[in-house]
């Protein structure tokens, strides 16, 4: 009697858009968000574009839409010091970023809605989006907005490709990368290749709306945000967020597409490169997500 031979596992991976790896342009990056995590973030952006470039790669054209002003209750945990007191969050970043790297990003001192697009239609057309707001209805609203560019013009340069999002609480937070729809994939003997990410809309959409019952009320001091937000789950989140879009640009290859971190006990947990179909990414979820779950960035 033959022993029946056993099939081999593949692993799965993402093959990232040519487009970003070899392309002719800066890669447009939208950042939405410009506080805890946001504002770290985008001195990560400003390191992998002069990276980039200096591996001759055109590097990153950045654009960061944030509506608030710098208050005192910001100083700390967020990357503002007391003269930007008053200003636009977009515009202190972007103008500091600029004077520092030589960069020529833009600051949109608006909120990302279908308003502002509606009045400027090319804000909208970005290769990758970086969210990192602080509710789950704008959430959701990304969603939409990207799914619906994408359709109406994904044959247009410089069209929604991928949607990075992050979310915090006290001392957990996570980040997922999706695409925004299916990326072609080329075919391979050695790896189960996955063409499509999911949104965070859409596999998350119970624990997203369970998170929204919390409190979202703005500080009024650093003291009172810190018992809302550890001093450093942003940065921590950030430099993650930034390792995972690194790798993208370097090895154009992932088998992760995410993590969830606990900053309280020092524990990271990827969020694997999985088939749609495979639902078995439901058990990467952190235990205390059950009573912590990430809300806000």
């Amino acid at each position: 009697m033959k022993t029946p031979k056993l099939k081999a596992v593949k692993t799965a991976v993402h093959i990232v858009e040519k487009s970003l790896i070899n392309p002719y342009n800066p890669i447009v990056v939208n950042l939405i968000g410009a506080g805890g995590t946001g504002s770290q973030f985008l001195t990560a952006l400003a390191r992998i574009n002069h990276s980039l470039i200096a591996l001759n790669h055109p590097g990153l054209a950045v654009r960061v839409f944030d509506d608030d002003k710098v208050e005192e209750a910001n100083l700390g945990r967020q990357l503002f010091s007391t003269a930007e007191l008053g200003l636009h969050k977009a515009v202190a970043l972007v103008n500091r970023i600029n004077l520092f790297f030589g960069t020529n990003w833009k600051a949109v001192p608006e909120k990302y809605d279908l308003k502002t697009l509606q009045d400027e239609p090319e804000l909208a057309m970005a290769e990758i989006t970086i969210s990192c707001v602080d509710t789950v209805k704008a959430r959701f609203e990304i969603a939409d907005m990207l799914t619906k560019i994408y359709t109406s013009r994904r044959h247009s340069y410089h069209h929604p490709l991928y949607w990075m999002d992050f979310g915090n609480s006290k001392d957990i937070g996570q980040c997922i990368l999706s695409t925004i729809a299916e990326i072609t994939q080329p075919a391979s003997r050695k790896f189960e290749v996955v063409s499509r990410l999911p949104l965070v809309t859409e596999e998350f959409k119970e624990l997203l709306k369970q998170s929204e019952k919390g409190d979202h009320t703005p500080s009024c001091s650093l003291a009172e945000a810190l018992t809302q937000q550890d001093l450093f789950i942003n940065s921590a989140l950030a430099n993650l967020g930034a390792s995972l879009l690194w790798q993208m640009f370097r090895e154009g290859m992932l088998t992760n597409r995410g993590f969830f971190l606990n900053l309280k006990d020092f524990r990271t947990q990827p969020i694997k490169v999985t088939p749609i179909e495979d639902k078995k990414v439901k058990v990467l979820k952190p235990k205390r997500l059950k009573t912590e779950t990430p809300k806000a960035a």
